[in-house]
């Protein structure tokens, strides 16, 4: 059970009305306008976190302030269904999460497979975390997820226009590099830092593609 607390505080890592900060006068209006763009490209123009099908698979590092560990994650969502797989390479061990709008599974507990309706609430029942599975689909992209939903959100912009920081339901995700998906052709995350309070993930994203 330790192995998959830790673990799976990676979720923690993962919209319509954000709010652009930047230093430079006038480039906030420039920023937001690049995202907007950007995040109508992904199909995210109305910040549904569960649209639409796409897939990515990564390596991360977390501590949650006493304990730490590494593992491999599979994120994979499409036709209003989610998969996310995490392994432990030293330990064999991983765990499957599946989620719908109706219901969600979780496998590779000791105990055997648990259910319920929300993702969200599953894990915080099976390992006493609180982790926004249904914002992660937005966050992992570099998009605010609906404010109406998770709150106001604050992004702050490089040079380039995208994303370098986004602050969200008491989350501040940095965006520290970035790649091209060879599939769509936009700018993607290819490094990513989450913290609130003391947790804190290390994400580094391997491919991206579609599902």
């Amino acid at each position: 059970m330790k192995h998959w607390v830790v673990l799976l505080s990676v979720g923690l890592l993962s919209g319509c009305a954000t709010l652009p900060r930047m230093l430079g006068i006038g480039d906030a209006a420039a920023g937001d306008a690049a995202q907007r763009a950007r995040a109508a490209a992904l199909g995210l123009e109305r910040a549904d976190c569960g649209a639409p099908g796409w897939a990515m698979t990564g390596r991360v590092a977390l501590s949650n302030g006493r304990d730490g560990g590494s593992a491999k994650i599979e994120w994979a969502q499409g036709g209003g269904h989610l998969r996310m797989l995490l392994s432990a390479p030293l330990t064999r061990q991983s765990w499957i999460l599946e989620a719908d709008p109706a219901s969600a599974s979780l496998q590779g507990l000791a105990h055997g497979v648990e259910s319920g309706r929300d993702p969200a609430q599953l894990l915080r029942r099976a390992t006493g975390w609180d982790i926004p599975v249904n914002a992660l689909g937005c966050w992992l992209r570099a998009v605010a997820g609906d404010t109406g939903r998770f709150g106001p959100a604050w992004i702050e912009y490089d040079g380039d226009l995208l994303p370098r920081r986004l602050e969200q339901d008491g989350w501040v995700v940095d965006y520290l590099a970035w790649s091209q998906d060879p599939f769509t052709g936009l700018p993607m995350p290819a490094r990513i830092h989450a913290q609130r309070g003391n947790d804190r993930v290390r994400l580094v994203i391997d491919r991206w593609g579609l599902e």
